[in-house]
């Protein structure tokens, strides 16, 4: 293989980190690793290439359980990269080169797509063996189901450190690990892991989740029933004067008559 500069020989990291991309568009992106996880290599609608998952039959459960789903928030490109996952009994992770000082932000890519209510799956997530950059994960609870989610985590390389919220540790081998925490409800898990030079501003992010659909229907219902409201005044209803009894208003002469007749009779008799 050639090195960018003509030379001939190898380049000073091994091929399956060579990730370094021009994404299209408005990003562009230095990736320093990327990885599908459970799942086969696969370039991302922003140019990104993600190589498979190098945890295949060494560590956890690889799934494609996700492919019978149609995955939200996301294009059709990148379906596949939350359709295929890796699980574990256990906890597990990545080691991640990092040769350069600089800042940068690790993408992790998360779906559920087996349980149907929150509390299921709950698990944290630790950066270089000191930092929990992900607590109390629950993506159910976060975004429901087959709803593609992701966790940016920005951090800092220098001088052999990793910092991370004005916290070191010490990068050793020129790796940095990310461990997915198993706890007491079901197994940690990850769908894709990226990894690009830059600032979060620098990194394209998912849109906004879309409602679900009973919801939505709630939604219209309420709407409904608000323009109905809107169309009456406030107060009592007026009544309708045609519906007034007409007897109760000729009581008081009905009255009067009654009582001049008897006056009259006796005037007569005078």
């Amino acid at each position: 293989m050639r090195s960018p500069t003509g030379n001939d020989g190898l380049l000073p990291i091994p091929l399956l980190l060579l990730l370094g991309a021009l994404v299209p568009g408005s990003y562009c992106l230095e990736v320093i690793y990327a990885i599908n996880a459970g799942g086969e290599a696969h370039t991302d609608s922003y140019g990104i290439h993600y190589v498979r998952d190098p945890l295949l039959g060494k560590v956890g459960t690889a799934s494609d359980y996700g492919k019978q789903l149609i995955i939200g928030r996301i294009s059709n490109v990148d379906q596949i990269l939350y359709q295929t996952e890796r699980y574990h009994h256990n906890t597990f992770g990545y080691d991640i080169p990092i040769s350069q000082d600089g800042n940068y932000v690790m993408i992790l890519k998360f779906c559920e797509v087996y349980f149907n209510s929150p509390n299921m799956k709950v698990f944290d997530v630790v950066l270089n063996g000191d930092h929990t950059v992900v607590t109390d994960l629950d993506i159910f609870e976060r975004v429901g189901r087959g709803v593609a989610h992701d966790e940016y985590v920005p951090f800092r390389v220098q001088g052999g450190k990793l910092i991370y919220n004005d916290e070191e540790s010490d990068i050793l081998a020129g790796k940095i690990r990310v461990e997915f925490i198993k706890g007491y409800r079901d197994n940690p898990k990850i769908n894709a892991i990226a990894v690009v030079k830059g600032v979060l501003d620098d990194v394209p992010q998912l849109g906004p989740i879309p409602p679900d659909p009973e919801d939505y229907h709630g939604m219209q219902e309420e709407e409904e029933e608000t323009t109905l409201r809107s169309r009456h005044t406030s107060g009592p209803r007026t009544p309708d004067p045609y519906s007034i009894d007409d007897s109760s208003i000729m009581l008081p002469v009905f009255v009067a008559i009654g009582a001049f007749i008897p006056l009259l009779f006796c005037l007569c008799k005078l």
